[in-house]
């Protein structure tokens, strides 16, 4: 009897997977790279275009699996950070503690893979150009629900990769970071566009992408051009370098606060109209501590300087808050609470059910949060102040300005993550900030990178990690409101119907043939 040999492993198929895997690979770790540290920012413009080849030409489940690989790389590559902290301060044993990074990572891909399965949906009820068509407002949905959603965390939105484009980021002022995000999403989607349309229609996608574009960039440009009108302040920001491990060490209080205090002094002698100290950078709860709220209220009244004061407050009772001071020549003249923690870091969700976690890592605490935006009316002016993190949310952030605000500050504590690139990172969302409501920024940052930046979202000056220092600088006041104040995330609103018209047609589409 003939033997009947297995049949031969599809090795067509297995090389077709491979290379959808490296295409998807590939794309996540080029835009990762166009993030801070290494800033390539051009690759921004060209990165997610083999993705999105790869979702018009595949069926919608395959393109979801590739769009959320290609998204795990890039955010496990930018997320890197995370394992630092993870490492350092908890008690999770390697490589165990590459699993919060890559479990963040993973549900942050999602929305990668739910663009592409969307993407391939169209495509295939319509056609690739109704698809491309429509990736830039997928993009830009899928960017805000991921900002929003179980508290949100819009880390790594594409439009950030350019905040040391100038003339690219000033679209910025009418609609966001969602424009930048929109306008780079539309450059990817017309590459992929070159690659899989008909040339005719190419073309014509390739005439309307040069157009949007030049247009950003002229208006980008104008802007630039135009001076700021407002008056000045002079701000100085002290940078004290604290090692993390000895932030809270009782043992270093007086070491700690004479650095603080010879860092004032030293600013104190340029005059600036106010100075700003780090996120929770008094190592007592101010409040309690009368020494050094009297210590700091004499100085703001010998020199005329206001202080403004970061400083864990509250009582076991009443609960724990994460505070900005402003302490004048009669004492605390203002706070502000910080209104949006952190998960995992200032307070755990779900904590009666999760709550073990808290013994893991010492960074987790357990932090109640304030009610509502406050404005501090000066001196020297109106502005207001972000606690760490909560600088990269817009609508947040956009909340001080329409109360009032004519300059922001940003307070903040890195320190959690060392030399790493999360710092940068954080830094890198600020440009974006001022320019979308033309208002300057004074960042100050325990370890760093505290920074100054312009209306123009310019970064004026800066100090490295774990520089030790003060910085002033005289930035101009937030004179009027842009489109972006006023309106708000219109261009997301904007993606969500073009988004939900692109799927309705589809659905009511014949099926094409396969």
């Amino acid at each position: 009897m003939p033997t009947v040999s297995p049949p031969a492993p599809d090795h067509g198929r297995r090389r077709a997977l491979l290379g959808d895997a490296l295409i998807a690979s590939t794309a996540g770790l080029a835009l990762g790279l166009a993030f801070p540290r290494f800033d390539w920012d051009a690759l921004a413009w060209v990165a997610l275009a083999p993705l999105f080849v790869t979702a018009v030409t595949r069926r919608p489940r395959a393109a979801f699996g590739w769009g959320w690989l290609a998204g795990l790389v890039f955010f496990a590559f930018l997320l890197r950070w995370l394992n630092f902290t993870f490492s350092v301060y908890s008690s999770i044993p390697w490589p165990l503690t590459l699993g919060p990074t890559l479990a963040l990572a993973g549900y942050c891909a999602l929305y990668f893979g739910l663009v592409a399965a969307a993407m391939s949906w169209v495509s295939a009820r319509r056609s690739p150009t109704w698809a491309l068509a429509a990736a830039p407002f997928f993009w830009v949905a899928a960017e805000w629900v991921r900002g929003h959603l179980m508290e949100g965390f819009p880390w790594g939105s594409l439009g950030y990769s350019q905040y040391l484009r100038l003339t690219v980021i000033q679209v910025a002022e009418l609609g966001g970071i969602h424009a930048v995000s929109f306008l780079i999403a539309l450059v990817n989607a017309t590459v992929a566009g070159l690659v899989v349309l008909p040339w005719r229609r190419a073309a014509a996608a390739l005439v309307v992408a040069v157009a949007v574009v030049t247009g950003c960039l002229l208006f980008g440009m104008a802007r630039l051009g135009v001076p700021a009108r407002a008056g000045e302040v002079r701000i100085a920001v002290m940078q004290p370098s604290i090692e993390q491990p000895l932030k809270w060490d009782d043992k270093q209080i007086s070491t700690t606060l004479a650095i603080y205090m010879a860092l004032t002094r030293r600013a104190a002698h340029e005059h600036p109209d106010l100075l700003v100290w780090p996120e929770t950078a008094s190592p007592t709860i101010l409040t309690r501590d009368e020494g050094l709220l009297n210590t700091l209220t004499y100085v703001a009244d010998t020199t005329g300087m206001p202080l403004l004061v970061g400083s864990v407050d509250g009582d076991d009772a009443r609960g724990y808050r994460n505070t900005a001071f402003l302490v004048t020549g009669k004492g605390i003249a203002g706070r502000y609470d910080k209104m949006h923690l952190v998960p995992f870091g200032e307070y755990v969700p779900l904590s009666g059910v999760i709550g073990f976690v808290k013994s893991w890592a010492e960074f987790i605490s357990e932090l109640e949060p304030g009610s509502a935006p406050v404005v501090f009316p000066g001196p020297p002016a109106p502005f207001g102040a972000v606690i760490c993190y909560e600088g990269i949310f817009p609508d947040l952030y956009r909340k001080f300005v329409k109360s009032g605000a004519r300059l922001m500050i940003n307070m903040t504590n890195d320190a959690w993550f060392g030399r790493t690139s999360g710092p940068a990172q954080h830094l890198a969302m600020y440009p974006l900030r001022a320019v979308e409501h033309r208002t300057a920024v004074v960042r100050a940052a325990n370890t760093g990178i505290s920074a100054f930046i312009a209306p123009s979202g310019r970064i004026v000056r800066w100090m490295r990690l774990f520089e030790r220092g003060t910085m002033i600088e005289s930035l101009p006041l937030r004179s009027g409101e842009t489109l972006y104040t006023r309106v708000g995330d219109w261009v997301a609103w904007l993606s969500f119907a073009v988004a939900a018209a692109a799927l309705g047609a589809a659905a009511t589409a014949r099926r094409r043939p396969a």
